[in-house]
């Protein structure tokens, strides 16, 4: 059997000798390759992995359950998520598996996994947990074979480089995560000044945490933006699917901000199409995509979960905070990091600045995702008590995905992670006082709700 806590939402994660293990990665290729089977009648399977240390291993394993129960594996070897992604559209594949630990710590690793309809999560992961506990997997022969894929998913990104302006001047930071080879290898193509730092992919992650959401990782990007006074700095996570931009100031875009500015390049061309964000964006991104002519669109956050309702709704371009940013106007619909940065210095080519693009927005005071410890049993236990008491609280309360109380002041959001061990805040409001109020009432419930933590502590942007 699997541990009940590595079945997550949308993918299965966990720490490497304590709660995943390679014996779980051989069961979990038994089971998947037997759904896939019973599903399509055949089993082709790409697969990859990232970085991690961990890795190689939980693929060998992997393969070898995969070929146990008769799929053929189709190995693309290192690299992002989205290459994956991509394999698997180009090889016409049944289903695909992502070996990956995605952005969080080094000891964490986990399995991304689609079929060829699309997202398999949820309803789809507790299924094969269930197959594993009744042992209900076939005995066949499968086979394995390399194929390289590097340099055809290359080739797809600089079809998408469109400069105007030819004398940018940007800072990469590829984390030590699986994006640095292909993004060495892209920005040979990009004209202009391009700086690029921790491009070794390296499992261990020895220069800051592999997750750019975190404003203390971008620390020395910012640095080297300042210093070198370039246009802006990119950073990417640890397989690639998301990113994180600073401005030539060092500010922070955060992630509603950014889909703020593809928004309107994407409706410049498709007007009045549904442009989806996560329920942790500005509440004035809802408002500012419905001025620009968009029908905008507030959804659960997760990748699978913002895949489907894109798929659902024909959305042509979505986002969550946390820098997946998904295209479907002239790519595949997946969330793919250096493709939207390419998109990204597209757009600033054309001679307006971040601040330029965003101008428009209106000047609000925020926290960043504020992400509070609390171990993956108690953190149900914790929002359920808290869902209780805002419900009773307040009379305009969101459950699209966790609580979300709006009221003339602004909003706030607690959720739980489907990722980590940990409950999820964010606040907005229109001043620095009003949201320092906010903090307040969240920090009080949170304390009924059996959680004590200071949210003050945190900082304001």
């Amino acid at each position: 059997m699997f541990n009940p806590s590595i079945l997550r939402a949308y993918d299965i994660r966990g720490i490497i000798g304590e709660t995943l293990n390679v014996k779980d990665a051989e069961l979990l290729g038994k089971v998947f390759a037997s759904e896939i089977q019973e599903r399509y009648g055949s089993c082709n399977i790409a697969l990859g992995y990232d970085g991690r240390l961990s890795s190689p291993l939980l693929e060998e394993y992997l393969i070898k359950g995969l070929m146990y129960s008769g799929a053929n594996v189709t190995r693309i070897g290192i690299g992002p998520s989205p290459m994956l992604y991509y394999s698997s559209i180009i090889l016409n594949s049944d289903a695909a598996i992502m070996i990956t630990g995605s952005h969080n710590a080094a000891n964490y690793n986990g399995f991304k996994i689609l079929d060829k309809k699309g997202n398999f999560y949820g309803e789809d992961i507790q299924k094969l947990g269930k197959r594993a506990q009744n042992k209900n997997f076939l005995k066949s022969k499968g086979n394995v074979k390399n194929f390289s894929i590097e340099e055809s998913y290359l080739r797809k990104l600089i079809e998408a480089i469109d400069i105007k302006k030819k004398n940018l001047s940007i800072g990469w930071d590829a984390g030590n995560g699986a994006t640095g080879r292909l993004l060495s290898k892209l920005l040979d193509f990009l004209p202009g000044k391009n700086i690029l730092i921790n491009e070794k992919i390296d499992g261990t992650f020895p220069n800051h945490h592999p997750d750019p959401t975190v404003p203390e990782n971008l620390k020395q990007l910012i640095k080297i933006v300042k210093n070198k006074k370039l246009d802006l700095g990119i950073a990417f996570d640890g397989d690639g699917d998301r990113l994180a931009v600073v401005d030539k100031d060092g500010n922070i875009i955060f992630g509603d901000k950014l889909l703020y500015i593809f928004a309107k390049s994407v409706l410049q061309n498709n007007p009045r199409s549904t442009i989806i964000a996560d329920v942790k964006a500005s509440e004035y991104f809802f408002s500012e995509v419905e001025k620009l002519g968009g029908k905008a669109l507030m959804w659960k956050t997760g990748h699978s979960l913002i895949k489907n309702k894109m798929k659902e709704t024909g959305s042509l371009l979505a986002g969550e905070m946390s820098g997946h940013i998904f295209f479907a106007d002239k790519y595949y619909g997946f969330d793919d990091a250096l493709y939207a940065s390419v998109r990204l210095v597209n757009i600033i080519s054309q001679g307006k600045g971040i601040k330029e693009l965003l101008s428009s927005f209106p000047k609000t005071y925020s926290t960043s995702e504020i992400r509070l410890e609390c171990n993956d049993k108690e953190k149900f236990v914790v929002i359920d008590k808290f869902k209780k008491i805002a419900l009773k609280k307040y009379k305009n309360v969101s459950l699209i995905d966790g609580i979300r109380v709006k009221s003339s002041k602004g909003w706030w959001l607690a959720r739980v992670s489907n990722t980590q061990p940990a409950i999820v805040i964010r606040c907005e409001s229109s001043t620095k006082e009003l949201l320092l109020e906010f903090l307040k009432e969240v920090t009080i419930i949170l304390k009924k709700s059996g959680l004590e933590v200071n949210l003050n502590n945190y900082k304001i942007y």
